[in-house]
């Protein structure tokens, strides 16, 4: 009798303790992921220039640690630097929202105005005034001047707040000041300040060649057509110049960059004594790189300081890295033996030493370390799914392994690099922070961050790993529905993306999963996930396989993973459905139409359907031109499968969606009516490419309740 009760007790106790437990809402799973749902972590933090301190936001206050003492004081509170802003007749920040200028000065941008306040004196000490309608704000090193762009046109102005227009064109065609290839190569931004601050180098993309792709602004009472210059593969593409402004003479000059006119320019990068830039110029075909080093002052071409070539294409990511010790000497990032490693030149292209070798990829170069011949790197060596950071030795082929345990590590290092702060976390573990020597010992433990989802009534993703037919080694993900129960068959929703420039599983905290997909499986489904060939940080080989064939290795693998689903017994192998957006939106409905006997329910957003309707950067990278490539085309064209569809699906799209045009989802709903084959399908208006904002809680929902209505 007592064992009864001690164990009605125990059994009372864990219904309690389950309900204790808070449900998830889809609201938080959608907007409040990296609100309420972070980890613990030192927000906004950043070593301080020139000295061994380090500060974060706490609350309303601005913390500053130094380092090794530990001893932490508050330099600056939310209610002083109001108060500081109001004497000078700028609006109150609502939150602590900052940068380190100088060792004691720090920016903080409250509009229409960016601030300079030297946090010891507790005064400001320059301000600009930001027109309302700029963008591509970009400050000089000397923080004396600040770029900025007005529509297509380029300008800069000082703390007097006197602009001075850099360009004047008045074409619509004509961009001045912004990034340029449709973002691709690494390229972020169109602005590049020279070290001494003596030149501004600048992109000038000519569009008027171009053709207009037609998009309606539904706004207004008779809708308005808003065309955008939208290149696609196989058709007449922008060109692009670098120009280079003298602020002395308010002069330009072109680089000349020469002939053809359409290749791509990237990894600009100013020498550090400002006599010349370099560019690596890249031909259409993307084959065939050259780095080249221009005349700063004249624009002609000086030297070609090496080459690149490629049977499948050659993809430029970073500017060049100099070691800024007068030898003129910098590092190169290439994949040129298969894998991103880091190369030692000259300035006249000769090869000193390759740095990094072996089947692992450099992801990022950390801090560089001129007085003990060290580079810090973040790279892939240990697992393709984890980041490690590591001590490259400059002169001998060493390297050494600075962070502990198996993860996601980022590290941000001292400007001396004789501390790092190490932002680590896991699948199981949510955030920890160490201070760490420059040689990988941990000095103290800041941060060790509890399971913010503890509290919630919520199961957390697992790893896994696979093969593919061919014995590939491949990672997947796997999200178990609440109180799982193995002797029960659950349906599978298959969340895909699976194109170049992607990883979705890794070994970080929530595996690299959003919180809807966590909710979602607290509704009884079980969420899975894989990283086909032809996604990143696994080498070119593994992602260079799709070249030409889109849509073909990455179904291969993709059902590997549907079939590893299918051995488990509690997977109902009848209710397996598949959602995707952009390039996931591809794969879905590739899988429903290529592969209908897996899945019963899909949900494509924003897809291409048809690789023709894409752009020409990405589009012939992966695919050639149409004219070059006929078969591969007509291959992936999903208008040719329509009449395979046996289970349902609801494609989504956004009516101004700039990257994937509507034409792709509107040409292949056409193709449906005229097979007479039923599909479903929603728009969302006034969107661009996925849908955010509050408006995105409607979107998950809709695709949640498709799957509740069909799987």
């Amino acid at each position: 009798m007592k064992k009864v009760t001690l164990l009605t007790a125990a059994f009372m106790l864990s219904l309690t303790s389950v309900a204790q437990q808070k449900v998830l809402t889809l609201e938080q799973a959608v907007l409040r992921q990296y609100a309420d749902f972070r980890p613990q972590t030192l927000a906004n933090f950043s070593w301080k220039a020139n000295v061994n301190a380090y500060t974060y936001t706490e609350g309303d206050s601005i913390i500053e640690v130094s380092v090794p003492s530990g001893m932490p004081k508050t330099v600056m509170t939310l209610e002083l630097l109001n108060r500081l802003l109001s004497a000078d007749s700028i609006p109150a920040l609502k939150r602590l929202a900052y940068t380190w200028a100088s060792e004691n000065v720090i920016k903080v941008f409250s509009a229409p105005y960016l601030a300079f306040v030297d946090v010891g004196l507790g005064k400001i000490t320059r301000r600009f005034t930001i027109p309302e309608e700029a963008e591509n704000l970009e400050l000089s090193p000397n923080n004396t001047s600040l770029a900025y762009t007005v529509a297509n046109n380029l300008y800069i102005t000082d703390a007097k707040g006197t602009p001075v227009a850099v360009t004047t064109n008045d074409n619509p065609g004509i961009v001045n000041g912004q990034a340029v290839h449709r973002n691709e190569f690494g390229i972020n931004k169109g602005i590049f300040w020279s070290p001494g601050s003596s030149y501004l180098a600048y992109y000038r993309m000519d569009e008027t060649m171009v053709t207009d792709y037609p998009l309606v602004d539904i706004t207004q009472r008779i809708a308005r057509v808003e065309p955008v210059k939208y290149p696609m593969a196989g058709m007449k593409s922008h060109e692009v110049t670098l120009r280079v402004y003298n602020l002395s003479t308010h002069s330009n000059i072109e680089i000349k960059t020469g002939l053809p006119a359409e290749q791509y320019l990237t990894c600009v990068t100013w020498s550090p004594d400002e006599k010349s830039i370099f560019i690596a110029t890249l031909n259409r075909e993307q084959n065939h790189m050259r780095l080249n080093r221009y005349s700063a002052q004249t624009g002609e071409l000086m030297a070609t300081l090496f080459e690149e070539t490629d049977s499948e294409y050659v993809e430029p990511q970073q500017p060049l890295a100099f070691l800024d010790d007068n030898s003129g000497r910098f590092i190169w990032q290439s994949r040129r033996d298969g894998w991103n490693h880091l190369y030692l030149y000259d300035v006249n292209g000769k090869l000193l030493r390759q740095l990094t070798r072996g089947e692992w990829e450099v992801t990022n170069i950390n801090a560089i370390d001129l007085p003990n011949g060290k580079i810090y790197i973040t790279a892939t060596r240990e697992s393709p799914i984890e980041r490690q950071v590591y001590a490259v030795d400059l002169k001998k082929d060493n390297i050494t392994m600075l962070t502990q345990g198996a993860g996601f590590h980022n590290a941000l290092f001292s400007p001396d690099c004789k501390y790092f702060v190490d932002f680590y976390s896991s699948i199981s573990i949510p955030n920890r922070v160490n201070l760490c020597t420059g040689k990988g010992k941990i000095v103290k433990n800041l941060v060790n961050a509890p399971n913010p989802l503890a509290s919630y009534n919520v199961s957390l993703p697992e790893l896994l790993t696979l093969k593919a037919d061919d014995g590939t080694t491949l990672y997947g993900r796997l999200i178990r529905p609440v109180n799982f129960d193995s002797t029960l068959r659950y349906p599978v929703v298959v969340y895909v993306y699976g194109g170049p420039h992607s990883q979705l599983v890794r070994n970080s905290w929530m595996g690299g999963a959003s919180l809807w997909e966590c909710y979602m499986a607290s509704r009884g489904y079980i969420l899975f996930t894989l990283d086909n060939r032809g996604t990143s940080y696994r080498g070119s080989n593994f992602e260079q396989t799709i070249h030409r064939r889109l849509g073909t290795i990455e179904i291969a693998d993709q059902l590997a993973g549907v079939n590893f689903l299918k051995s488990l017994p509690y997977v109902d192998s009848t209710r397996i459905g598949v959602h995707g957006w952009s390039f996931g939106g591809f794969m879905t409905i590739s899988l429903m139409l290529r592969a209908p006997e897996f899945f019963k329910v899909g949900v494509a957003g924003g897809p291409v359907t048809d690789w023709k309707f894409y752009e020409v950067m990405y589009g012939e990278r992966y695919m050639d031109t149409p004219q070059e490539n006929p078969d591969g085309y007509s291959t992936s064209d999903l208008k040719q499968y329509v009449k395979n569809l046996k289970g349902k699906l609801l494609i989504i799209h956004d009516d101004m969606d700039k990257t994937v045009v509507p034409q792709n989802s509107l040409t292949l709903l056409h193709e449906f009516v005229k097979s007479n084959v039923q599909v479903d399908f929603f728009l969302y208006p006034q969107h661009e490419h996925n849908v955010m904002g509050k408006d995105r809680v409607h979107l998950i929902d809709k695709i949640i309740r498709y799957f509740d209505e069909n799987l």
